[in-house]
């Protein structure tokens, strides 16, 4: 049967994603997605990419050099990081406190790294002295940490982790997709040698890049694997003496080199998401960042404090809450997946739930990018009240919106 078109646009119904994210992505990124190509050779889009480096370089806090696209959702550039630098056989940590660490060892594992782990009940975040107890007991190559853990909404403090990898000769490398722009994060101040993120967060666009900064300790690791193919070599390179990186296309020292001034091919750049990647920084660098992340903690403090009022529970050690996430327990009278069907299909408003052990037992509620903002605030209060009284939870009408107005009175 000849294929026959409903329509020849796409139209999404037009929906609120108030959930851990992906979230609705600031228009001038739409924008942006929408311009036309040109050649990845053309110096205008060599001058682009030359602009994203330094625009992250901004977003990073870094004056690393090699601050770059993956071109990949965020587990792209996380890969890209631990199998350049990971050999058969080296020795990993990770620090587990919610789904993302678990994430972070297996594709260590996938790598053939030893990998040692270190739990805490989710909900909790570790404390400098654990971590530097497991370096001393493991001797590992490398700390790989995430930040901010969107399905425990927990953020782990950084800024004594550096030092003490620093002082133990270890290499430290955090994920910061879920949190970076909408909660501090100083990648030279806090000594972390790599750092992967993406999109789809507080930076306000879609998931499909990965921005990295790469530190000198961790380029010195990566170098030594440095490979250049048959087929673009010249007489001046020369391959480094440890084993081949495993991954062709997430083999960091040939994006190097095609970002650098050789421009070696390595794969076509994906033009339409440098693009969105480089208006999302610039957003960000617009705003402030220190503006962008109070943004990010007053409307965060906001949906808190209305879901309190809504007679919900907050989930996790508030001390360490995300800015952009809050989670919530399920109350026992409701069934957790028909209200957010109710909030999706009635009101257009997406939350989410967990994983894991908290699968079914809290929602996840986000206010992060464009999202973060008052109207998204109310709206997504107002519609889950309705909810939840017309599914037989007990509340106060109207105290969730009051709650939040309270916190943005003050």
């Amino acid at each position: 049967m000849p294929f026959q078109s409903k329509s020849s646009l796409l139209a999404p119904p037009p929906r609120l994603l108030m959930g851990p994210g992906p979230i609705n992505c600031y228009p001038r990124v739409l924008s942006a997605m929408s311009t036309q190509l040109v050649g990845q050779y053309d110096p205008v889009m060599t001058g682009y990419m030359n602009e994203t480096m330094a625009l992250y370089r901004d977003v990073f806090m870094t004056k690393n050099q090699q601050t770059l696209l993956v071109d990949g959702t965020s587990r792209a550039g996380i890969e890209a990081i631990l199998v350049s630098a990971l050999e058969p056989g080296d020795k990993v940590l990770v620090p587990i406190f919610g789904r993302f660490g678990h994430l972070l060892t297996e594709i260590a594992e996938r790598a053939g790294a030893q990998v040692f782990t270190i739990e805490v009940p989710w909900g909790e975040v570790f404390k400098p002295e654990q971590i530097e107890a497991a370096i001393k007991q493991h001797n590992p190559k490398m700390v790989a940490i995430v930040q901010g853990d969107t399905s425990t909404t927990m953020l782990q403090p950084l800024a004594d982790i550096g030092e003490i990898c620093r002082r133990l000769d270890v290499l430290l490398y955090c994920d910061a997709t879920a949190s970076i722009g909408g909660n501090a994060f100083e990648t030279d101040n806090w000594k972390i040698d790599a750092v992967s993120v993406g999109l789809q967060k507080c930076l306000g666009g879609p998931s499909g890049s990965a921005p990295v900064t790469m530190g000198e300790r961790y380029l010195d690791v990566i170098n030594a694997r440095r490979h250049v193919e048959a087929g673009i070599r010249n007489e001046h390179h020369s391959d480094g003496k440890a084993s081949r990186i495993r991954s062709n296309y997430f083999d960091l020292p040939m994006i190097i080199d095609y970002w650098g001034d050789e421009r070696l091919n390595h794969h076509t750049e994906a033009a339409s998401m440098l693009y969105c990647a480089r208006e999302c920084a610039i957003n960000l660098l617009d705003e402030g960042i220190d503006q962008c992340i109070a943004r990010h903690k007053l409307n965060g403090d906001a949906m808190l404090a209305g879901v309190q009022g809504l007679n919900l529970k907050p989930f996790g050690d508030l001390t360490n809450k995300m800015n952009n996430v809050v989670g919530v327990y399920i109350p026992d009278a409701v069934d957790g997946d028909t209200v957010r069907h109710q909030m999706l299909h009635d009101f257009n408003i997406e939350i989410g739930t967990s994983f894991g052990p908290l699968h079914g037992k809290i929602w996840r509620i986000g206010t992060m990018g464009y999202n973060a903002r008052p109207d998204c605030v109310f709206n997504t209060l107002q519609s889950l009240e309705t909810v939840l009284r017309r599914n037989g939870h007990q509340l106060g009408l109207g105290e969730g919106v009051d709650a939040a107005f309270s916190v943005y009175g003050q």
